[in-house]
């Protein structure tokens, strides 16, 4: 025995370099083997050929404004063969589903809650707030965040809707000579000054100042963010940095961050002061019926206070999710549904018939009560996002493997949602490419898939803010057709479409403006 144990020793030091070598090869020929079962699997489901290494990746390898193109050209070329199609990028497996049978089976899930790696890179920007975050803190956070977003607290938002829509109409009357111009801009900054004010509590006056470093340094980040999404060379950090985009990147984000950080300790301090010295002027305001409209910061810093102990940090996530989230999308959904009722005068002409019955030659403020009133007006920005959702995409990267239509698919497999392909399903919407708000009338919505019309996803991980969207989009349409017919320039089939984070009009959304003759 003694003999055994010294020549072991003696061997040890010879021998351990090659037990390592041996572990590590054994580790690879598992990995190869786990790996290769993947790759059959997938491999099942109707697709492309893929390339060794590349897999489909030269299909894509086009101008970003065509990448969106080549995947809706995609999902209708194997529509004949399966209801979802499977793609390579580069060794990574992507799945389409377009049947809302088979998007239910993501979306609905308790365990499909992952966002794809691809939102990794809004990280700097956004941090793991609810849009990125995943397991636990998702869950606490959804759990925590859902109060700030009940009916009575939006309510409380209607002015800010008004107020800023009703500046933007300001500007409008200046383009309303029947010239052709570009109203996405308009739009866009009109949300960017809603956002700004309902998130944070402050202003920051975008639509008198475009040329402000905040708002230039939200559109800039945001087109960054979505100029590497769509350059798969630029994705691995060291070719960021080393491509100098990683420079401006970092400017942009510190200024965001820093105005932040500011507006966040500016609060807090106010908050803590108020709380100190129980203000006599809001006690009295509150004995009158005049309660301070409280922005959501304000409400984070409430529960931050409570339960929820939220550093600035945490804090800082949010609200700039919420910043990010709510002001491209619902600018979107605004200018596409101008853009449909510039194109449909019949549709247009049934919508200022509803808000002359509504308003008649009143300028007053939309209130909450004419919104419930606003069937066709609802129904027309409905059918703006099924025919353009301002998401065009929702990814979930699977931790474990499913199974959906009898094909398994793998975990690590990327499940891309395409909400434009999805709402464009005859079986569910016939006749899918016509401009039809009815279809959303509750007698023609009997029967529908729940997951047939998704703009803002749906299950557990669907928008949190969609309430509040849907008010704002309401609010800040209804008041530029109370005052303006509009035509669009862009017919349907020359229209060109540029589908990344958010999906617009390639070329902006031209239109002429007609101030509308007293009713």
């Amino acid at each position: 025995m003694t003999w055994l144990r010294a020549e072991l020793l003696r061997w040890a030091p010879t021998a351990l370099p090659y037990l390592g070598l041996t572990v590590l090869f054994a580790l690879t020929l598992v990995w190869f083997f786990k790996r290769q079962q993947k790759i059959a699997l997938i491999e099942q489901i109707p697709g492309p050929r893929a390339l060794p290494i590349v897999g489909n990746a030269l299909e894509v390898n086009v101008e970003p404004r065509e990448v969106f193109q080549r995947v809706i050209g995609l999902t209708h070329a194997w529509s004949w063969r399966s209801s979802f199609v499977r793609f390579w990028m580069g060794s990574r497996p992507f799945t389409f589903p377009f049947k809302a049978a088979h998007v239910e089976v993501i979306l609905s899930s308790q365990k499909h809650l992952d966002k794809s790696r691809d939102y990794n890179f809004l990280h700097p920007w956004l941090g793991t707030g609810l849009l990125t975050s995943t397991g636990s803190k998702w869950h606490t956070r959804r759990k925590l965040l859902t109060p700030a977003f009940h009916f009575k607290i939006l309510e409380d938002f209607v002015e800010i809707f008004n107020y800023q829509s009703n500046k933007m109409i300001k500007l409008l009357e200046k383009k309303a000579d029947g010239n052709c111009f570009d109203i996405f801009p308009f739009i866009t900054l009109c949300t960017l000054d809603i956002i700004c004010e309902t998130a944070m509590g402050c202003k920051i006056d975008a639509q008198d100042n475009s040329e402000s470093k905040y708002v230039q340094a939200v559109y800039r980040i945001g087109a960054l963010v979505q100029h590497r999404q769509a350059r798969p060379w630029l994705q691995p950090d060291i070719l960021f940095k080393l491509s100098g985009y990683q420079k401006e990147h970092d400017a942009c984000l510190k200024l965001l961050h820093d105005f932040s950080y500011e507006t966040i300790r500016n609060r807090r301090r106010e908050f803590q002061e108020s709380k100190k010295s129980k203000d006599q002027n809001a006690t009295e305001d509150e004995a009158i019926g005049k309660k301070k409209r409280l922005a959501f910061l304000d409400l984070l810093l409430e529960y931050s206070d409570g339960v929820s102990q939220l550093s600035d940090e945490d804090i800082r996530e949010e609200v700039d999710t919420f910043m990010f989230e709510g002001h491209d999308t619902t600018a979107a959904a605004i200018n596409w549904s101008l853009y449909l009722l510039g194109c449909h005068p019949e549709v247009q002409a049934r919508v200022h018939e509803e808000l002359d019955a509504i308003f008649g030659d009143s300028d007053r403020p939309v209130t909450m009560a004419d919104l419930r009133e606003m069937k066709v007006t609802e129904n027309c920005i409905k059918e703006a996002l099924r025919l353009f959702p301002s998401v065009p995409f929702i990814a979930r990267e699977l931790k474990e493997d499913v199974v959906i239509n009898d094909y398994h698919i793998p975990s690590g497999t990327t499940v891309l949602v395409v909400t434009y392909r999805l709402h464009r399903d005859p079986e569910q919407f016939p006749n899918p490419e016509v401009f039809d708000p009815d279809r959303f009338l509750p007698e023609n919505c009997k029967g529908r898939h729940p997951y047939a019309y998704v703009p803002f996803s749906a299950g557990p991980r669907n928008c949190i803010g969609q309430k509040f969207a849907q008010i704002e989009e309401k609010i800040v349409l209804s008041n530029i057709m109370r005052k303006f017919r509009v035509e669009s320039t862009v017919r349907r089939e020359d229209l060109r479409i540029l589908g990344e984070l958010i999906l617009r009009p390639e070329d902006g959304n031209f239109v002429k403006l007609f101030p509308r003759e007293a009713h």
